[in-house]
């Protein structure tokens, strides 16, 4: 993405299977070609990878409702929860993430385990509503970044961020002093949700397809989580653009931005895939988190079976 010389960028979660074409820096999702599996593996650059235990702070930036950060907090509970969900018969968030655990593996690293670190608040917009890109570097620090760390920089609906709809959804980069990454995702509901929410909103582009009714009856919230999942597998296996990654160092494909708009068995372009859907709610989903949530995540990148992994 691209605030320093390597920023993974989510551009446009233009989901229907478009292929990123990134702008400025590592997973930069861009509309552009119809998606094509990548022709070979993602491949380990022998860099840093964010193993063990990886404390993940949370940079509130603008109105979010206790509601909307429960169900954020939650999805970042679930990656490490072996709680039981054989009664929904959905597979759980943390199956998901088992894929990031295996690229460690392979590197001869630890697992990664999630551990929620601190989480402050800005609703008083302390910086204002227009933000550059370089803002959220210092943003991140608010929240106490920790080596080997993420803090999460999450921007609310009303603050617009450099680039924001116009060529990225979020992006994740890295402080260098503390070594420590960072990841800014905002809330496209009310700038471009046709861009960064899909498959929840109709889109901008491509074939207009229904959207599909959001697991958390928001779709600027449910959006929000894609990004944060996808740029999350991005910088816990890519945090400082020498780790796993396809292509070009300053354009990378990483495990999540090599299989966009793919979160169910036979996704195309416009077709999220065949997902699971709630019977009271009408709501789609792929995953189940802590407690009753659901979320619908996107597919990440085997290295085993050199495919796009879907959870369902």
């Amino acid at each position: 993405m691209g605030l320093f010389r390597f920023s993974n960028s989510i551009v446009f979660v233009v989901v229907f299977g478009l292929m990123n074409m990134f702008g400025s820096g590592f997973g930069a999702r861009k509309l552009a070609a119809l998606y094509e599996p990548p022709p070979v593996a993602i491949g380990y650059r022998n860099g840093a990878l964010l193993d063990g235990d990886v404390p993940v702070s949370i940079l509130w930036y603008g109105k979010f409702t206790a509601a909307h950060k429960a169900v954020l907090v939650d999805f970042l509970l679930s990656l490490n929860s072996k709680s039981d969900t054989a009664a929904s018969n959905a597979p759980p968030v943390s199956r998901w993430w088992s894929t990031v655990q295996v690229y460690m593996k392979r590197a001869g690293k630890k697992e990664a385990r999630v551990i929620l670190a601190n989480q402050v608040t800005d609703d008083s917009y302390s910086i204002g509503k227009l933000l550059k890109k370089l803002q959220i570097s210092e943003l991140s620090r608010r929240a106490g970044s920790k080596h080997g760390g993420v803090t999460l920089v999450l921007t609310a609906e009303d603050v617009a961020v450099e680039g924001f709809c116009m060529s990225s959804c979020g992006f994740h980069d890295w402080d260098h002093k503390s070594k420590s990454a960072f990841i800014w995702v905002g809330n496209s509901v009310s700038q471009c949700p046709g861009q960064c929410a899909w498959p929840f909103h109709q889109p901008i582009y491509g074939p207009q397809t229904p959207p599909l009714i959001p697991p958390n009856a928001d779709v600027g919230l449910d959006g929000m989580i894609i990004n944060i999942a996808t740029l999350l597998a991005g910088t816990a296996t890519n945090p400082f653009g020498d780790g796993y990654y396809l292509g070009s160092p300053a354009a990378p494909l990483e495990v999540a931005t090599a299989c966009p708009g793919v979160y169910g068995k036979g996704a195309y372009p416009g077709y999220a895939g065949d997902l699971l859907q709630d019977g009271t709610t009408g709501s789609s989903y792929n995953a189940v988190g802590v407690g009753t949530r659901k979320y619908l995540l996107p597919a990440l990148y085997d290295p085993v079976t050199a495919r796009c992994s879907t959870l369902v």
